[in-house]
């Protein structure tokens, strides 16, 4: 018996914009891609469900600094809600609930009904889902039968808007906040409507600042692999394209080094700013920061390569 030969990670930086394949979850998608990149260390920017295709960031090495940033960026979909059927998931992959018959709806019936889902509203997650409850995720305790309670909470809906119709099937195109569930809004759609829905289709189409991405299949990414590392590495993204939507303030050498030692910096104008992207004189990214309401920068996170002597 031939023993399988372990990966030989090394250290990589950076982002891959991953066209995940519906059937894995995002945590399988990104080890699969982080053992043909052979990356030490890697994250993903928010999770799609297993049905779900589409745009899937993930980040490399020290990219998973700003992971959190791009969790909470605004995210585009397409989806197919199915009306007169609901399931305990609210989508294909679960088991039917109900059916009920679809009313005779016409396009101001179905706008009526999408309206009240748009803006600041409170949303209930699905029962299966990933939030967690008494520390245990809500689809564990699905999974064993329990009564769950699942929580609300305030998320925005930027834009829903009814693309087509074809029978039971209402094509729409959804741009929403964090922690907005497509699957609670199609669950919602069909209540409204009076006779239920669920997701048929889902696929994220942009996440900002990525708005016209150039995704990768697991198919092309495994194809580059037999190259070697040359050709995976051409598919990633620098760091600070991630950081494309936050201001950003670039310092002298001698700023930088004292930012590198973790002390604030002093700027000569500049206003009170949350986040910003930190460069050095050459353009090199070198973290984020903070600018308080005197004008010094302070640092919030920085790379390895901002500390004065690391590699």
């Amino acid at each position: 018996m031939t023993k399988r030969s372990r990966t030989k990670f090394r250290p990589l930086h950076g982002l891959l914009l991953l066209d995940k394949p519906a059937g894995l979850s995002s945590s399988q998608a990104l080890q699969r891609v982080r053992h043909l990149f052979r990356a030490e260390k890697g994250g993903h920017t928010g999770a799609l469900d297993p049905l779900a295709t589409g745009l899937l960031p993930l980040c490399f090495g020290e990219a998973t600094k700003i992971a959190g940033l791009l969790l909470g960026a605004r995210k585009a979909y397409r989806t197919t809600a199915v009306l007169g059927l609901t399931t305990d998931t609210d989508d294909a992959d679960g088991q039917p609930l109900q059916q009920r018959p679809i009313p005779l709806l016409d396009g101001a019936a179905i706008e009526a009904a999408l309206a009240p889902l748009r803006g600041p509203i409170i949303q209930r997650a699905p029962i299966y889902s990933a939030l967690k409850q008494g520390g245990e995720p809500l689809y564990a305790k699905a999974r064993r039968g329990e009564a769950i309670d699942a929580p609300e909470r305030e998320v925005v809906v930027h834009a829903l808007e009814l693309l087509d119709r074809d029978g039971p099937r209402l094509q729409l195109h959804v741009e929403c906040g964090s922690g907005t569930y497509v699957r609670s809004l199609v669950r919602d759609l069909g209540e409204a409507l009076g006779c239920g829905a669920h997701v048929e289709v889902l696929r994220r189409v942009w996440v900002e600042p990525f708005t016209e991405p150039v995704m990768y299949t697991l198919d092309q990414l495994e194809a580059l692999a037999e190259q070697g590392d040359a050709a995976l590495d051409a598919c990633l993204l620098p760091i600070q394209a991630g950081l494309a939507g936050f201001p950003a303030v670039t310092l002298a050498p001698a700023d930088a080094e004292t930012l590198g030692h973790g002390q604030p910096v002093q700027l000569a104008a500049a206003s009170e700013a949350d986040t910003l992207a930190i460069h050095d004189a050459s353009g090199r990214v070198l973290g984020l920061g903070r600018i308080d309401a005197d004008g010094r920068l302070h640092p919030r996170r920085l790379f390895i390569w901002a500390t004065p002597h690391a590699p």
